[in-house]
C-alpha cells in the first residue's frame, strides 16, 4: 500500500517487553520524529518496562497497561482494544511481530499497519517488510521503518539517568570506600540459564583482576539474582564487593561510575551502550552478530561459535581469555 504522509498525524510504536528489547527501539526515535515532526507519537509497553522511556525526548505519550492474574487479564486486554482504537492512530509500528501485538494492530483500526511479513499474521498488516539485514538489533529496528523513508543512520540508544539516581551510586561508593577508585563491574545473572556464563569462571575472572592489577570488582545484581553473586563470593579467593540493591535507573547510574561492565548477553548490556559505559558481554548460545554491540564505540563481545553452550556453561571461554580481553580494553 502506498502511504499518504501528509495523513500520518497519530503513530503508535508496539514494543511492550524486555527491557533490552524496548532500549533497541530508542535508536531510530529521532529519526522517526524527525518525518513526522508535527505527529503525536506514542509507545505502548507493559509495566515495570514503560520504565526505560521515561523522559525520552522524542516521544509524547506512553501508554501503560499491566498483565492481571487470571480471567481479569482477559478483560484488561479488552479494555487496551478499546483505549487503543479509541485514540484513532494514523499508523501502528508494530515490532514485535507476536500475536498479542497482532491482535492489538487489527483491531486498532489505524489506516497504516506497519508490520513484518509473517505467514501466519501477514494478512494484519497493510504496509509490510518481507526482509531484514542481520546485524546488531538496534540497527534491524530501522529495516521496519523503510516503507516510511527512514533508512539507518549513526545512531545512539537513549536513556534517562535521574539525578536521585545519580546521587544514590555516588553515596554508595563513597560509603564503601570506593569513590575514586577505577572498578570493574560484573553483572552475572540472567532470566535465561543458557545465556548465564559459568560462575566458576566470573569467580575466577574477578580474583585475576584483584590479583594482578589495581582496579575493584563490583558484583552487581538484579531481582532473583542476589544468589548468584553470593556464590561467586564463596568461590573466590579475593574480596569483589557485592553491590547495593538497585533498580534498572540506579544499576545505570553504577555502571556510569565503573571503567568496564563484564556481563551475559541480555538488557544489562544494552543498558551500558544507553549510558556510554564500556562492555564486555560474554555469549553462549546466542547470536553475538544480533545481540552484541560490537557496532558501537567501547563494547566488545567473547564468544567461541565451536562450544556448544547448552551442554558447556563455560561457553568453551576461560576466565584466562577474559581476563586477556579485559587488558586490551582498559589499556
Amino acid at each position: 500500500m502506498k502511504i499518504d504522509f501528509n495523513k500520518i498525524d497519530k503513530i503508535l510504536i508496539i514494543q511492550y517487553q524486555p527491557f533490552g528489547d524496548i532500549l533497541l527501539n530508542t535508536g531510530y526515535l529521532p529519526f522517526l520524529r524527525q518525518k513526522f515532526p508535527n505527529a503525536k507519537i506514542d509507545f505502548l509497553v507493559r509495566k515495570p518496562y514503560h520504565r526505560v522511556l521515561e523522559g525520552n525526548p522524542f516521544l509524547d505519550e506512553l501508554i501503560v497497561f499491566e498483565n492481571k492474574p487470571g480471567w481479569r487479564n482477559l478483560f484488561e486486554r479488552i479494555k487496551l482494544f478499546r483505549r487503543i482504537r479509541a485514540r484513532r492512530y494514523d499508523l501502528i509500528i508494530d515490532q514485535i511481530r507476536g500475536m498479542g501485538s497482532a491482535a492489538i494492530t487489527f483491531f486498532s483500526g489505524a489506516q497504516y499497519r506497519l508490520g513484518y511479513k509473517k505467514r501466519r499474521l501477514s494478512f494484519i498488516y497493510n504496509v509490510k517488510v518481507y526482509k531484514i539485514t542481520r546485524r546488531y538489533s538496534a540497527g534491524m529496528k530501522f529495516d521496519l521503518l523503510k516503507p516510511l523513508g527512514i533508512e539507518e543512520q549513526p545512531y545512539r540508544l537513549y536513556y534517562t539517568i535521574k539525578p536521585e539516581s545519580h546521587r544514590y551510586a555516588a553515596d554508595w561508593l563513597a560509603s564503601a570506600g570506593l569513590a575514586g577508585k577505577k572498578l570493574i563491574c560484573f553483572s552475572p545473572g540472567s532470566p535465561v540459564p543458557r545465556k548465564k556464563w559459568s560462575l566458576a569462571n566470573y569467580a575466577a575472572l574477578a580474583d585475576l583482576i584483584l590479583q594482578r592489577t589495581s582496579r575493584g570488582v563490583i558484583l552487581l545484581w538484579g531481582p532473583d539474582e542476589k544468589e548468584d553473586v553470593e556464590q561467586i563470593q564463596q568461590m573466590m579467593k579475593e574480596q569483589a564487593i557485592l553491590a547495593p540493591p538497585t533498580d534498572f535507573n540506579q544499576a545505570a547510574a553504577l555502571l556510569q561510575q565503573c571503567e568496564l561492565l563484564v556481563c551475559n548477553d541480555g538488557g544489562i548490556n544494552h543498558l551500558a551502550v544507553a549510558v556510554d559505559a564500556p562492555s564486555l558481554a560474554i555469549f553462549g548460545s546466542t547470536a553475538p552478530d544480533k545481540w552484541g554491540a560490537e557496532n558501537m564505540l567501547g563494547h566488545y563481545v567473547l564468544h567461541n561459535p565451536a562450544v556448544d553452550s547448552r551442554q558447556d556453561a563455560t561457553f568453551g571461554i576461560s576466565a584466562e581469555m577474559a581476563y586477556g580481553k579485559i587488558l586490551e580494553i582498559i589499556s
